[in-house]
């Protein structure tokens, strides 16, 4: 019943700006965590950001810290992934999952949506 799916990926130039939204159904408001995660060419899934259900507090991995913003709406039950300043080192498939909290593994994913930063 719980689905999430991602929209919003592309190709864009190095400095330049994604936003990536993910539709969340089936689950119940505020109960869990959303999170963006993305898999590189050769390499293994890792957390990019997460915004936890009990309380807002946002987390970012240190690579885009300051570069990502994440946020949700709870009322259209969208999360969003504002990429801004892209770096070639960005390029991956960017899924969205939710786990019962930030720092715990996704319960649901996504299926995925590309992001592809080159000149």
């Amino acid at each position: 019943q719980e689905q999430l799916v991602e929209s919003g990926g592309g190709l864009v130039q190095p400095g330049g700006s994604l936003r990536l939204s993910c539709v969340a159904s089936g689950f119940t408001l505020g109960y869990y965590a959303f999170g963006w995660y993305r898999q590189a060419p050769g390499k293994e899934r890792e957390g990019v950001s997460c915004i936890s259900g009990y309380d807002g507090s946002t987390h970012y991995a240190d690579s885009v810290r300051g570069r990502f913003t994440i946020s949700r709406d709870k009322g259209r039950k969208t999360l969003y992934l504002q990429m801004n300043d892209l770096k070639p080192e960005d390029t991956a498939v960017y899924y969205c999952g939710a786990p019962i909290e930030c720092g715990g593994s996704p319960d649901y994913w996504g299926q995925g949506t590309q992001v592809t930063v080159s000149s």
